[in-house]
């Protein structure tokens, strides 16, 4: 696993062996980065991951100029070693949380122009995370949610959704705050 773009390209990662994780391979990675490079600005931007694992999307993110990246894993030991990759950068901009993604999008208050997340694939409730995001008032009026997925789950009809992008066997469907519905006068 590297990173493919930015200050940090061509640095590998090692993670732990014994993790749990499913990293986002660096073909679906580079073909994402493509997306956002044409049509979003990262440069600047903050960004909210979720299922973080081994931080390789957040660290993708600073490579390309994000201004700060807040991860949010569960799995202590993929923390541990986000925050021992941060150290060895001297990254001041990422910040990890430790924690269940469905509590902390319950009790988090910030804003994000991007938000990305890669839940595990098997996870029990993916499809609620568009709307969870857009209650929570996370993601800024022209921002951007990501969420990684397999080819197996369809999304496309979830408020907000605007197109799923595939690279093999992994897809990242974009969604986009809905519209408030017009009211009419009386």
């Amino acid at each position: 696993m590297r990173i493919v773009g930015g200050k940090y390209r061509n640095r590998r990662l090692n993670p732990p062996g014994e993790m749990a994780a499913r990293p986002t391979t660096d073909y679906a990675k580079e073909g994402l980065f493509n997306v956002l490079q044409h049509g979003h600005a990262i440069e600047g931007c903050r960004v909210l991951d979720l299922f973080a694992g081994t931080g390789n999307i957040s660290l993708e993110f600073l490579s390309r100029g994000a201004a700060s990246v807040l991860s949010v894993e569960r799995d202590a030991t993929l923390g541990r070693f986000m925050t021992r990759t941060a150290t060895e950068l001297g990254e001041q901009a990422w910040r990890q949380v430790k924690g269940d993604v469905f509590a902390f999008l319950k009790s988090h208050r910030g804003r994000y122009d991007i938000i990305f997340a890669d839940p595990p694939f098997d996870l029990d409730g993916i499809a609620t995370l568009p709307t969870l995001v857009f209650e929570a008032g996370l993601l800024e009026p022209d921002g951007l949610l990501i969420v990684e997925h397999s080819e197996r789950m369809d999304l496309s009809t979830l408020p907000g959704y605007q197109r799923t992008r595939k690279y093999g066997t992994i897809h990242f469907s974009f969604f986009q705050l809905p519209a408030e519905p017009e009211t009419s006068a009386p």
